[in-house]
C-alpha cells in the first residue's frame, strides 16, 4: 500500500510500498486512513532534524495528524464498530513497571521518555491507507465532523493546555469584573469556565496550533488576542478576525507596544516556538498569570534573557510557567466536543483552516515547507 515516508540515514523523501497491516490481537483495529494532516513537527522530520524509524526499518512513514475510518474489528473489540470515524492518538505508553503515568493510561505525561509516538519516534505514523491501533488509542468522530475531524489532534494541544490551566488557577478566586458584577470561581475548572470575555488571553502565533488555540481559548470566555507576523490579506488574519480575535501585527507593533494595548495579561498561550519572543513576552504579563508554552525551538544562538525581572515578577506575582506535549484522552475527548461547537459557531472560519487538499504523490513539497496556507492535508479517500 501506499505511504509518505522518509529516509534519515539518506536523506530522502518517498511515496513508499509499504506492507499492509492485520489485526494481530483481540483489542486491535483496522482502520482506513482518510485524510492526514500536515504539521510543523512533520517539516522538521522531513527536513531530518529528528524523527526515529521503528527497529529494523530503514525509515519512518510520517504523519500524525490523521481521520481515518474503521474496517475491521478484533473479537473483543467493544468501543468502536465497523464504519465509525475514529483519530488514532499518538503516543503509546512506555514499558516500564514503574512508570506510574503510563501504566494509568496517561502516557502524555511518561517519566522515561521511553514512549513512542506514531509518525515520530520509533512506530510507523498515519500518512498511508492503512493502519491497526488498539481500540484504546481511537476517538469517535462523529460524521458530522467528516470534513474537520483532521484538525482534531492538533486542537488537543489547546484542550490539554487548558485542562492544566483550569487546574492551576483554582489555587485562587479568579474573580471576573463585567458590568459591575463580580464572579469568583476559585475551583473552576475547563467545563466550569465563565462565558463573558472574563479573562485576557494573548496567543503567539496565528498558524493552525495559534488560530485553534484563539478558537479553544474564545470558546471558554477569554477575550482574547493573537500576536504574530500576519499580513493584513492572509486567510491567518481573515480567521482570526471571523471568530472575534483581535490581531496585532508583530511585523507593526513592538511587544512593549503590544502589551501597553492589550493590558493586563491573564493567559499567554505560545504557538510559535521563538524563544527570544516568548520570553520578551513574559516580561509583560499580569499578576497570578500562566504563560503555556507548545513549541519546541530549534537549536539556535544563545538569547539575551533578563532573569532577575522575569525571577522577581514570577515570585512577586504568583505567576506560573508550564510546558504541554501531546495529549491524554481527555484532551482528545475535549477537541472532538469543541470542533463540533466551532463548526456551529463558526463554519466557514474553520472550514478555511483547511487550505488544501493533495494526493500523497505531492507531498514533497507540502513536506518541505514550499506550499502557502493554514492547514494543508494529504487525503488517502
Amino acid at each position: 500500500m501506499k505511504a509518505v515516508a522518509v529516509f534519515p540515514a539518506g536523506r530522502a523523501i518517498r511515496l513508499v510500498d509499504h506492507p499492509e497491516p492485520s489485526i494481530a490481537a483481540p483489542t486491535d483495529v483496522k482502520l482506513r486512513i482518510l485524510e492526514v494532516g500536515v504539521c510543523g513537527t512533520d517539516k522538521e522530520i522531513a527536513a531530518f532534524e529528528y524523527g526515529v524509524p521503528p527497529d529494523g526499518s530503514d525509515y519512518l512513514v510520517i504523519g500524525h495528524e490523521a481521520l481515518a475510518e474503521v474496517v475491521e474489528v478484533g473479537r473483543a473489540v467493544s468501543r468502536v464498530r465497523v464504519g465509525d470515524l475514529v483519530v488514532p492518538r499518538v503516543r503509546y505508553p512506555c514499558r516500564v513497571p514503574d512508570c506510574m503515568a503510563c501504566r494509568a493510561e496517561a502516557q502524555d505525561f511518561c517519566y522515561t521518555g521511553e514512549y513512542v509516538e506514531r509518525g515520530i519516534k520509533g512506530a510507523h505514523g498515519f500518512m498511508t491507507e492503512h493502519v491497526v491501533a488498539d481500540e484504546r488509542l481511537l476517538v469517535r468522530v462523529p460524521r458530522s465532523l467528516r470534513k474537520l475531524g483532521v484538525l482534531v489532534e492538533p486542537l488537543t494541544i489547546a484542550e490539554k493546555a487548558l485542562i492544566q490551566l483550569w487546574d492551576i488557577q483554582r489555587r485562587l478566586p479568579w474573580v471576573c469584573r463585567r458590568e459591575g458584577a463580580v464572579h469568583e470561581h476559585r475551583h473552576a475548572r475547563a467545563s466550569e469556565a465563565p462565558k463573558g470575555n472574563c479573562h485576557t488571553a494573548l496567543v503567539l502565533g496565528a498558524g493552525p496550533v495559534g488560530l485553534l488555540g484563539a478558537m479553544a481559548l474564545i470558546n471558554q470566555g477569554f477575550h482574547t488576542y493573537i500576536y504574530s507576523r500576519t499580513p493584513p490579506g492572509a486567510m491567518n488574519a481573515t480567521v482570526a478576525k471571523a471568530i472575534g480575535a483581535e490581531l496585532i501585527p508583530a511585523e507593526a507593533v513592538d511587544v512593549a507596544t503590544m502589551a501597553a494595548q492589550v493590558g493586563p495579561i491573564d493567559v499567554v498561550y505560545e504557538a510559535v516556538g521563538a524563544s527570544q519572543l516568548a520570553f520578551d513576552v513574559i516580561r509583560h504579563i499580569g499578576t497570578n498569570a500562566v504563560f503555556i508554552f507548545t513549541g519546541v525551538p530549534g537549536r539556535k544562538a544563545p538569547i539575551e534573557v533578563d532573569t532577575d525581572l522575569i525571577m522577581r515578577n514570577l515570585v512577586l506575582r504568583n505567576q506560573v510557567l508550564f510546558g504541554t506535549v501531546n495529549a491524554g484522552a481527555q484532551a482528545f475527548a475535549a477537541a472532538v466536543r469543541d470542533l463540533g461547537r466551532f463548526a456551529k459557531r463558526w463554519p466557514e472560519a474553520l472550514g478555511a483552516m483547511i487550505s488544501g487538499r493533495f494526493d500523497p504523490v505531492e507531498c514533497a513539497p507540502l513536506l518541505q515547507g514550499r506550499a502557502g496556507g493554514i492547514k494543508n492535508v494529504i487525503s488517502f479517500a
